[in-house]
């Protein structure tokens, strides 16, 4: 493992890519940064951090070639692993809002961002970018964030957990190369947030009830409706309102 460190960046995840358009480099190259200046979230959303306080990283992996059909356990795998981190300092009622942000109770605290390298149709390197909020503890303008301090009320030091978030997405890698992915659904969807309690939801401005059931194979959410279909939905067709 190589971990670069940084003071600011545009974004770790762009600074990897342009590592890697230049030369060669090692599984699991680290680049972390105290100040992103266009950190991205997923669809085009901004990462706001105050410099200094958060955990903003991204990891390149090169794995064994993954079907990009199966890209989803890629998902399910990083968000189990910054799950297990967190779990493991005493972080309460984690849960996974799908696809892959991190919430304790109902407020975010991570966020992660995946951008697959494909040879063909197989998926043979990504980079993982990851936004934790770590020491931060004022959010304007963004009412469902929050913070580890803010939770534990005590400022964690960043390189102990950022080398204990490593620790686990390597573990978590491993079960990815094990497994047929049934092993890493069934915890993936065991944290789901809001699975099997009605919620409601927005879909193309028209607004609903329904009970998330799980997840289809290719990452899609399966939601039960009122007149008991289950319906497939992809990220930029719905939106959860809680």
């Amino acid at each position: 493992m190589k971990i670069v460190k940084l003071d600011a960046i545009d974004s770790t995840s762009s600074y990897l890519k342009g590592l890697l358009r230049s030369g060669p480099l090692d599984d699991f190259t680290v680049v972390v940064a105290k100040e992103q200046l266009s950190g991205r979230g997923q669809m085009g959303t901004k990462w706001a951090s105050e410099p200094g306080k958060n955990l903003m990283f991204s990891v390149l992996k090169r794995i064994s070639p993954l079907p990009v059909t199966d890209q989803f356990r890629l998902t399910m795998c990083m968000s189990l692993a910054i799950y297990d981190a967190l779990k493991k300092i005493g972080i309460a009622d984690l849960r996974i809002k799908w696809p892959n942000d991190i919430l304790s109770g109902t407020s975010k605290i991570c966020g992660i961002l995946i951008e697959n390298m494909l040879s063909g149709h197989q998926i043979e390197t990504t980079i993982i970018g990851i936004g934790l909020n770590v020491n931060q503890t004022n959010f304007v303008n963004l009412p469902n964030a929050s913070s580890l301090k803010l939770l534990l009320g005590k400022s964690i030091p960043l390189d102990e957990l950022l080398h204990s978030v490593l620790e686990h997405m390597q573990e978590r890698f491993f079960e990815l190369g094990a497994s047929d992915g049934r092993t890493l659904q069934n915890a993936y969807e065991s944290l789901l947030f809001g699975k099997e309690k009605p919620m409601a939801f927005t879909s193309e401005n028209h607004r609903f009830m329904g009970m998330i059931k799980g997840t289809s194979p290719d990452g899609k959410l399966l939601i039960a409706l009122e007149n008991d279909q289950i319906r497939e939905f992809d990220l930029k067709e719905i939106k959860m309102l809680y």
